[in-house]
């Protein structure tokens, strides 16, 4: 099943997994689930959640199986932020300007 980029970072333990994978170093599964204080079948979960909506690539090295971010899938959640962030400023432009007119008002 492939899921989409916002179920991969909806999740505070997939986000700080992203986070650890982010440094650029590609790390093991052990390497990961000892950063974190829930056991390593759960931080398996996650990391396949994370492989399905495409966010990291894993690949077996021997007995190890590496992880290592795709950081350019976040590309949607970063737009999806700026498409926002310029509406929300338009808006409290809109506010501030709104308030600013009223405050006038009450001075005269």
């Amino acid at each position: 099943m492939r899921r989409d980029v916002f179920q991969g970072i909806a999740d505070p333990t997939r986000r700080e997994i992203i986070t650890l994978l982010a440094s650029g170093e590609p790390m093991n599964l052990n390497a990961i689930a000892e950063q974190f204080d829930i056991s390593r079948p759960a931080i398996s979960k996650h990391i396949k959640v994370l492989e399905e909506c495409n966010l990291i690539d894993i690949q077996q090295e021997g007995r190890e199986r590496i992880c290592e971010l795709k950081p350019d899938q976040l590309k949607p959640v970063s737009d999806w932020i700026e498409k926002n962030r310029k509406l929300w400023n338009q808006r409290l432009d809109k506010l501030e300007a709104y308030l600013n007119k009223i405050q006038n008002k009450d001075q005269k």
